[in-house]
């Protein structure tokens, strides 16, 4: 695969969970797909990411995810996003909705392995996001 063709892969992966489609996730995800939501906390499969991820973004119901910046080299893709949301859902971190709306980075790094994203490791400041919700200083 080359390097273009691994970053659109990326690109149409998140476009996906943006528009909330997470029943065609699968086609862009290795049979052997693995989430990192933090350094050694894994979440197997489709299956795991979804469920590890869906209630927090049901929390801000019609979010945005602008993709800023996408670099790739060999097999690895980095993807640097914005997330845009008001928190009129369920809870989030325990936190019962605010209609407070928020904005933080992510910083996501792929590996892509035979034309299918295998591994997804994630960074996000989970602090800022709950001293928007006013739940921290």
């Amino acid at each position: 695969m080359s390097i273009e063709t691994n970053k659109e892969l990326v690109r149409l992966f998140y476009e996906t969970i943006e528009q909330e489609r997470y029943e065609e996730l699968n086609k862009f995800c290795h049979p052997d797909f693995v989430f990192y939501a933090q350094v050694d906390t894994p979440f197997p499969g489709v299956k795991g990411l979804v469920e590890s991820e869906k209630k927090n973004f049901d929390a801000f119901p019609g979010f945005k995810m602008p993709l800023e910046a996408i670099v790739a080299e060999g097999d690895l893709v980095a993807a640097y996003f914005t997330f845009e949301g008001t928190h009129t859902g369920s809870p989030f971190a325990g936190v019962p909705a605010t209609s407070k709306s928020i904005r933080f980075s992510l910083m996501m790094l792929l590996r892509i392995k035979d034309g299918k994203i295998i591994e997804k490791r994630s960074h996000v400041d989970m602090r800022d996001i709950l001293r928007q919700l006013g739940a921290v200083k």
